[in-house]
């Protein structure tokens, strides 16, 4: 199994920028689809981005697509989500998640493993 931690969370003002990284111990993402959800305080956990491995292709919410960009380094350790234009209905905790690979990847009951998550606030 994979061990997952966030970082890179903070306090941004809107229209800035910021890069999440989820770092992988136990193994490598390489098998497994990667995922970024968010939660806001009394919402629901919602999906943000997705990389599938069987086709190699990278999917993102309406709301953040054109903005944010989900991406791994090449060792397969590291998962990254490029956060620009923030906006303050961005700010949420943050979450990284793997999965077995399949079709499916917005249902965040599927993901298998989480990391702890990681703030971020956007101030307007």
């Amino acid at each position: 199994q994979v061990q997952l931690v966030e970082s890179g969370g903070g306090l941004m003002q809107a229209g800035g920028s910021l890069r999440l990284s989820c770092a992988a111990s136990g193994r490598t993402f390489s098998t497994y689809d990667m995922g970024w959800f968010r939660q806001a305080p009394g919402k629901e956990r919602e999906f943000v981005a997705a990389f599938r491995r069987l086709t190699g292709t990278t999917h993102y919410a309406d709301s953040v697509k054109g903005r944010y960009t989900i991406s791994e380094d090449n060792a397969k350790t590291t998962l990254y989500l490029q956060m620009n234009s923030l906006k303050p209905e961005d700010t949420a905790v943050y979450y990284c998640a793997a999965k077995e690979r399949s079709v499916n990847y917005r249902d965040y009951s599927i993901y298998t493993y989480w990391g702890q998550g990681t703030q971020l606030t956007v101030s307007s």
